[in-house]
């Protein structure tokens, strides 16, 4: 196995980086003409979405071709329309008739003001990403949607670490596959399995801060949506559009379970869901063993990550 998304069949990512501007988007196609069963759960209060309405449970069961994950804030969902240039371009969509139309929701995440704010991820670096989707072993961390990436911003930008891309999987017994992909640009910490911090603010003393503890004396800062982790969860389960969904919903349990706080009012946090097999499973199963995903996606997310100039990575930090 990859442990990545990709070991789920059929699922395909590809990243487009430009370490000029300092940004980047990521894209996970989906094989075969019937796409993806997709759903979604959006936590964070300041999202920067594309085509998430109709993914919810009541939404039509069309199916999904892509999904986009980018920086750039609002601007970076131009890059979208590659992504639908290269599938219209492969014969891939929604068979209206009288064209192929394909079905590509997308999720910002604000890395605006870590590299040049006039460096955005546009329709050509959208279409760079989409070719270059593979099955194969992606790189993580400081590419992709995570080349701007920061965590712990509570005490502003000098004193936040650099977040980043990461993915992870698990094959069970029976042969189901689940599979999570996260881009880390939390307001919050990130934390490990035991609680300890990771990537945070950093103190004048050297050490990481708390952010929750730090908050009423920072609580000015949060003052715009400049925070976000994406997440993809994919699997070779079958699912229904409201049990996708509800695998979206529980997937969020692996940013709580890393992130702290999460889902604030300056997070945009959101979590896709996509089925692309014909296994039987049950949700819960899924859901459960995707929230597991997630969280270890996000921690391999921040330890492969490189710093920038005044953001260091936690492999910088920890050699301090």
């Amino acid at each position: 196995m990859l442990d990545n998304l990709c070991d789920v069949p059929g699922v395909l990512v590809g990243h487009a980086t430009d370490n000029e501007g300092i940004t980047g988007c990521t894209v996970v196609l989906f094989e075969g003409p019937n796409g993806a069963v997709a759903g979604v759960d959006v936590r964070g209060s300041s999202p920067g979405t594309r085509e998430t309405d109709r993914l919810g449970p009541v939404g039509a069961v069309r199916p999904t071709h892509a999904l986009l994950l980018t920086g750039g804030s609002a601007f970076g969902l131009a890059a979208a329309d590659g992504v639908v240039r290269l599938l219209e371009e492969r014969g891939v969509g929604l068979d209206v008739g009288v064209a192929r139309i394909p079905l590509v929701s997308a999720a910002v995440l604000f890395d605006v003001v870590v590299g040049d704010p006039a460096a955005r991820p546009d329709a050509a670096m959208g279409y760079e990403a989409a070719s270059a989707a593979a099955s194969t072993d992606f790189g993580q961390g400081s590419v992709g949607a995570g080349t701007g990436a920061t965590v712990g911003k509570v005490l502003g930008m000098g004193r936040a670490m650099k977040g980043g891309v990461g993915s992870a999987s698990v094959r069970l017994e029976g042969g189901l596959v689940v599979g999570a992909l996260a881009a880390v640009n939390a307001f919050g910490d990130i934390r490990d399995g035991r609680g300890a911090v990771l990537a945070g603010p950093r103190l004048e003393d050297g050490t990481l801060g708390d952010t929750v503890a730090l908050l009423p004396k920072a609580a000015a800062r949060m003052r715009w949506g400049e925070n976000t982790t994406l997440g993809v969860v994919a699997t070779n389960a079958r699912l229904s559009k409201p049990q996708a969904n509800k695998v979206a919903q529980m997937a969020h349990d692996g940013l709580a379970r890393a992130i702290e706080p999460v889902h604030t009012t300056v997070d945009g946090d959101v979590v896709f869901a996509a089925s692309v097999g014909t296994l039987d499973a049950v949700v819960d199963v899924v859901g459960a063993w995707g929230a597991r995903a997630m969280q270890e996606a996000i921690l391999r997310a921040v330890r492969v990550a490189e710093g920038l100039p005044g953001i260091p990575s936690l492999s910088e930090y920890a050699t301090r």
